[in-house]
């Protein structure tokens, strides 16, 4: 009797032994698919953005960061380092702007220049001497203009609570706007420590573009103000704002040593909204010409699509 037991128990050992290696077996078939279906999954992804940059292969953006946004959908169309945190030069003015028409302060009240608004960083030139009287609205304008960096300087001077509290207020904005790579230290863009990315710039247009003088201001192409009782002439930094094949609604360029020459717009392209930001270029024409390029190469893809779809 013993040994048959002996004999059932060892039946049943055998059994159980077979029955765990059919799972083992069946679960190490199951893994090459779902490993084989994990693989299939993954091209798929990396085709579709490998597609965006076979597409931009053609597109030779100079500027050390770019970022080119499709405003309707969100789509970002083209970027190169767009997280790099770098200097922003005078593209805070846009910042500037905004924080000084947010306390909704009167337009027509005189600001005057004063030694405070002399830059000692970089020595800079400006046509606005020490003693200048300009309309708060005439300083907006030549500071998004012709980033006159006494007119921004100006500008936080005379805002509730000073300078101090303006620069507040700019990095209070950035946080509102969730701005995370940018942050300011003086309302002009002279220092350095003015940073952003390009990923941030893009929120940072888009906010800007919301108000109706900073689009005004930003792309007027010239004004005459009165300095002293005689007529000074001010003109767009941007070359691109008189040029008939661009439609452009919002313009601010920038440029230090650190910075390097940068640019950002908000235009249209095939009839779309688009934000167009450029950063750290390098040579007198650069950014134009990388502006130019992207404002081709997307006319062109367009075309293209259209082709293959009809």
């Amino acid at each position: 009797m013993k040994k048959t037991w002996i004999a059932v128990l060892g039946a049943l050992s055998m059994t159980l032994a077979a029955g765990s290696e059919a799972a083992l077996a069946a679960t190490a078939k199951k893994k090459p698919v779902a490993a084989k279906k994990h693989k299939q999954q993954v091209p798929k992804r990396h085709h579709h953005k490998s597609a965006s940059l076979d597409d931009a292969k053609g597109l030779l953006v100079q500027s050390a960061s770019a970022l080119v946004q499709d405003q309707v959908t969100g789509a970002v169309l083209y970027e190169k380092n767009p997280s790099s945190v770098v200097p922003i030069a005078s593209i805070s003015k846009l910042m500037t702007a905004m924080v000084a028409l947010d306390a909704q302060p009167s337009l027509t009240e005189m600001l005057t220049i004063g030694d405070e608004d002399v830059d000692v960083l970089k020595g800079t030139h400006s046509r606005l001497r020490v003693g200048t009287r300009l309309t708060r609205e005439e300083m907006l304008n030549l500071a998004l203009m012709s980033s006159e960096n006494r007119a921004a300087s100006a500008l936080s001077r005379h805002y509730p609570g000073g300078r101090d509290a303006f620069i507040a207020a700019m990095n209070r904005k950035t946080h509102e706007l969730g701005l995370t790579d940018t942050q300011f230290a003086d309302p002009t863009g002279l220092t350095a420590s003015n940073v952003s990315s390009a990923r941030d710039l893009v929120k940072m247009v888009a906010a800007a573009y919301e108000y109706p003088l900073i689009r005004e201001f930003s792309t007027a192409s010239e004004r005459q103000v009165q300095i002293a009782g005689r007529p000074q002439m001010f003109r767009n930094t941007n070359a691109l704002i008189k040029n008939p094949q661009w439609e452009i609604g919002l313009s601010k360029t920038g440029y230090i040593n650190e910075a390097g020459k940068c640019l950002v717009m908000h235009t249209w392209l095939n009839s779309k909204p688009t934000i167009i930001v450029l950063l750290d270029s390098w040579g007198k024409m650069t950014r134009i010409g990388d502006a130019q390029r992207i404002k081709r190469w997307v006319e062109s893809a367009q075309l293209a699509q259209r082709a293959t779809a009809g």
